[in-house]
């Protein structure tokens, strides 16, 4: 293969200081100071895996952050599915998740992988994957 992983994934939200510490609490995210990026806009950079950033937007009066749909009606991207490090990770997250609030913790079982859902605090859906063979 010629790309190695996702570098980062960029959506908007409303409040990226909350946002922010829902992804350091839950996942032990590091998340960078929040920078202008343009008239009305900024950026903060939160660090989710060794190559992977989320890079949150703020923009004022966009309202694009407020439009939640049921899954396959959101447009294009549907979720993000990030890769939990072990299985004592997946572990910790889920219950992390369970203890947020973000999710009800079930586990789902796609043959080869497992996973748990969850929402973010803009109510963004996500998941948490971990292979089968590490389970």
């Amino acid at each position: 293969m010629l790309l190695d992983g996702v570098n980062h994934i960029a959506w908007i939200s409303k409040d990226v200081a909350r946002l922010g510490r829902f992804y350091a609490e839950v996942f032990d995210a590091e998340v960078g100071p929040t920078m202008d990026h343009g008239p009305g806009e900024t950026m903060t950079m939160i660090k989710v895996g060794p190559h992977t950033e989320l890079n949150i937007f703020t923009i004022e009066g966009n309202t694009e952050v407020d439009r939640q749909t049921p899954m396959w009606g959101r447009g294009r991207i549907d979720h993000v599915g990030l890769a939990a490090a072990s299985t004592e990770a997946f572990g910790t997250i889920r219950q992390r998740l369970i203890d947020s609030g973000a999710s009800d913790g079930t586990v789902n079982w796609f043959g080869t992988t497992q996973s748990i859902f969850f929402r973010d605090p803009d109510g963004l859906e996500g998941e948490v994957l971990l292979p089968a063979e590490t389970a």
